[in-house]
């Protein structure tokens, strides 16, 4: 386990899981097993052996049911707060709630994962790239994991595109297009506070790659993308989550 890191983190965890309905046997998405693991348990033990001491988590859709199984988090080397949604505000909304929270601590940065996404690469490089190039250029607001389908395993969900330069710079964001060229958008941002100024407050929703990103670039503000070693396996479709089971089976020893 890497030193604890004083940074505090966002697990997005408040989806329906609708389309996977027919594998989740009505479990909420993050709980739905892949290698045998709840994905949110395999999220937040990935956070804790990064440093990550303490993460909220967002609820909607089964969140007693959540929150019966995480408990405070310590079974998994962190400590969870929760952070319920009525309605569903969005990725981004989600953060713009917990502002004041996320926010508190020196470094003024957070961390956002997409909570039913199967992480497995090293995030502690990812943090460092960040603080890095923050250092280098204060004009740097994020850093976003991404990845290459031709590349790292990944399970046909192809989530949004990102375009980004020679210099890793984000130059555009596409959603909506499967074939369009670019990194695929891994789910996992690396975020100073002052990003939280392009999202609108609650109760309005609005979503980081859809929305706010595309804003920020419109506004002239940096963003780089981190192009992952390893894997990010989405399971929202019943294909998509026999893919990531095979795939977590053939990286067992």
């Amino acid at each position: 386990m890497q030193g604890e890191r004083s940074l505090k983190s966002l697990v997005l965890a408040a989806g329906r899981s609708t389309r996977l309905a027919a594998v989740a046997g009505g479990a909420p998405k993050p709980l739905v097993p892949v290698g045998g693991v709840p994905v949110l348990h395999r999220n937040l033990r990935w956070l804790a052996s990064h440093g990550i001491s303490e993460t909220y988590v967002n609820l909607h859709y089964g969140a007693d049911e959540i929150k019966a199984s995480v408990g405070d988090g310590s079974a998994f080397g962190l400590r969870v707060k929760w952070s319920e949604e009525h309605p569903i505000l969005g990725t981004a909304g989600a953060a713009k709630k917990l502002e004041r929270e996320l926010c508190s601590g020196p470094l003024q940065r957070f961390l956002v994962v997409y909570g039913d996404n199967v992480f497995g690469f090293d995030l502690g490089c990812m943090l460092d790239a960040h603080t890095e190039a923050r250092f280098k250029d204060p004009t740097v607001a994020g850093t976003l994991a991404v990845f290459d389908q031709q590349r790292n395993p990944h399970t046909g969900i192809a989530g949004g595109r990102v375009q980004a330069d020679a210099a890793n710079r984000i130059a555009a964001f596409v959603e909506g297009q499967p074939d369009a060229p670019g990194y695929v958008n891994a789910g996992c941002y690396v975020l100073e506070a002052e990003t939280l100024m392009c999202v609108p407050p609650p109760p309005q929703a609005s979503d980081w790659a859809r929305d706010v990103f595309p804003a920020m670039l419109l506004a002239g503000m940096y963003l780089r993308a981190y192009p992952i070693e390893g894997y990010c396996l989405g399971i929202d479709t019943p294909e998509a989550y026999r893919k990531a089971e095979e795939i977590i089976a053939s990286l067992k020893p």
